[in-house]
């Protein structure tokens, strides 16, 4: 429950102007769809009610007259006018649903491409769901909405207008006795909308709820095995799936109830036609074709309301879900490049933190006047309890958030005037929870750079040590990985990341809990591959195993946000300050050297 937002209860209107305005932009580079579109509607809207008129012309000149000849004449005619209508149709459909399409890859890729540009706080607290959703069914109603939804409205508006022509056209008497139901049924309609908007907002939060529960319990599905949860879930996700169920029968009751009062007014309509208009031929006022014709109009035309009531959700759909995208759009959680950013030439990898102070949020501060250097080449470790702010150093370094007050340097540039892409392709991190994308070994390796050939990332793999597990695999380095490595062990999809830190090659080279979730054989070799690694690069590691450090020319200790100490393994121990406590507490069964 504490997962649903309220994004995922935005009803919205069944039309926006402001949001179809801007839906519209998308269509605007294939305005030349539309207006095919809408002169292929015009066309198919009038070839409809085209056939009841060439049917009353059989009847009434032809089959009264015992004409043979000009009833195969317009048969013929009659037949004609289908076929080019199917054929009309044909072209209608494919072009609204080629334009549907492209609008939605547009839509798609600008949707990506902006969550790529977020920064790290919008992730931080946003779920992953959600954005998944936003991509996918939002975008999805959207298609339905541009292939199928405004197309067919087009379509059933133009048939009522042809229908009204025709009708009145023949006899504006008849017309009005048959129309005479039509404050009832709109009636029927308002009170329907209503209904079904009420009933459609408790779908949406039931199936939201019900989403959100599903995706928690899956990702949580170890713990709920382990402590044998699995009846006690089973059933809180069928008092949830009964909710679902529940708020869709009644949406459907409101169908089930308003279809059928349509189909009885449009008896009713045909009753009064038949009724009237059989009245007026009894008495030669009118000719038996009318009559025919009227009765195939009313029919025609209560079928298109019944249309424009479902595309009624349709359109709602739309709007709810296009508010939502637009929402993510207008997100300006991005940071922004400089205007003019400077060059990174000759870059060394000198890295200069001065007076930093940093929150996540508001005035919380997780980092307080953080200054230090790090000369290029050189290694520095960081120290410190969980929550010291180890983390935030490396993700500001990286500019994944912006520092509140202070500056951080690399070369002598502030880091806020360089591209961040510049910033980036110098720095290479390993982290402690490694992530590998679906593919194989060699793709997360070079990540899709086709730039670094297949001996540059074999051999990567050897400097590291990656390449003795690699070569063992059936397929080598065509081996596929499943969805985060899950057919690796740890050890090796950390051998894999050091693997792709070093075939980037960078300057600057980072180190977060790299070696804390493996076993000590393991440890041994990714210590192995990280002195390869820290070979003429600035490095900046973070461990909580002090014996992984020792050998670094600086050791920071944080504490609380702050600096606390400075200096070598031997010259922090000596101090026996917070490091010595560390120190001592890992390894207190030993003579500490």
């Amino acid at each position: 429950m504490s997962n649903i937002n309220k994004d995922d209860e935005i009803l919205g209107k069944a039309y926006d102007s402001k949001l179809m305005k801007r839906l519209l932009g998308f269509v605007k580079p294939y305005k030349k769809y539309v207006v095919i579109a809408i002169i292929m509607n015009v066309v198919v809207a009038a070839l409809g009610p085209l056939r009841p008129y060439l049917i009353k012309i059989a009847i009434d000149d032809y089959i009264v007259n015992s004409n043979y000849n000009g009833l195969v004449a317009i048969s013929a005619i009659l037949f004609v006018v289908l076929m080019f209508q199917a054929i009309v149709q044909y072209f209608l459909t494919y072009y609204t649903q080629l334009m549907g399409q492209n609008i939605i890859y547009d839509l798609r890729i600008k949707l990506f491409a902006h969550v790529q540009k977020l920064s790290l706080k919008y992730f931080d607290k946003t779920p992953i769901g959600r954005i998944v959703t936003r991509v996918t069914n939002d975008v999805e109603s959207l298609n339905e909405l541009f292939s199928s939804g405004i197309v067919t409205i087009f379509s059933d508006v133009f048939i009522i207008i042809w229908i009204l022509i025709f009708m009145f056209f023949m006899s504006w008497n008849l017309t009005l006795v048959s129309l005479s139901v039509l404050p009832i049924l709109f009636y029927a309609t308002f009170l329907f909308r209503k209904k079904v908007r009420e009933s459609y907002r408790d779908v949406r939060f039931q199936l939201a709820r019900l989403n959100s529960y599903m995706q928690e319990h899956i990702t949580g599905m170890s713990i709920i095995q382990l402590f044998s949860r699995e009846n006690r879930e089973k059933e809180v996700f069928s008092d949830i799936n009964d909710a679902h169920k529940t708020a869709n029968i009644d949406s459907i009751f409101y169908y089930a109830v308003f279809f059928p009062i349509v189909e009885i007014l449009s008896s009713g309509a045909v009753a009064l036609i038949i009724w009237y208009g059989g009245g007026n031929v009894i008495q030669g006022t009118m000719t038996i074709g009318v009559l025919f014709a009227f009765i195939q109009y009313t029919e025609m035309f209560f079928r298109p309301i019944r249309d424009l009531s479902e595309k009624y959700n349709v359109m709602q759909t739309a709007m709810a879900s296009s508010e939502r995208i637009f929402k993510l759009l207008d997100n300006s959680k991005i940071i922004q490049n400089p205007n003019s950013p400077k060059p990174l030439v000759n870059f060394k990898g000198n890295v200069d933190f001065k007076n930093v102070w940093f929150a996540y949020n508001n005035e919380e501060y997780v980092l307080k006047d953080i200054s230090f250097s790090v000369n290029a080449g050189e290694t520095v470790a960081i120290v410190g309890a969980t929550g010291a702010g180890k983390s935030s150093i490396i993700n500001l370094l990286n500019r994944f958030y912006d520092i509140n007050k202070g500056q951080i340097l690399v070369d002598g540039i502030d880091l806020r005037e360089l591209s961040k892409e510049d910033l980036r392709n110098q720095i290479s991190i390993v982290l402690q929870d490694v992530f590998l994308f679906s593919g194989t070994i060699a793709s997360n390796i070079n990540l899709g750079d086709e730039s670094i050939t297949k001996e540059q990332i074999i051999e990567a793999a050897k400097i590291v040590g990656a390449d003795s597990f690699i070569s063992k695999l059936p397929s080598q380095y065509n081996e596929e990985v499943k969805e985060k490595g899950a057919t690796l062990s740890v050890g090796q999809k950390q051998l894999v990341s050091f693997a792709r830190a070093l075939v980037f090659n960078p300057r600057i080279l980072i180190l977060d809990e790299a070696t804390s979730s493996v076993d000590t054989e393991t440890e041994n070799l990714i210590q192995k591959a990280i002195q390869k690694l820290l070979v003429g690069r600035t490095s900046i590691v973070i461990a909580h195993r002090l014996s992984t450090i020792q050998n670094s020319d600086k050791i920071i200790v944080l504490h609380k946000g702050e600096i606390k100490e400075v200096g070598t393994h031997q010259q922090l121990l000596s101090k026996k300050g917070i490091y010595y406590k560390l120190y001592q507490l890992q390894y207190k069964d030993q003579e500490i050297k």
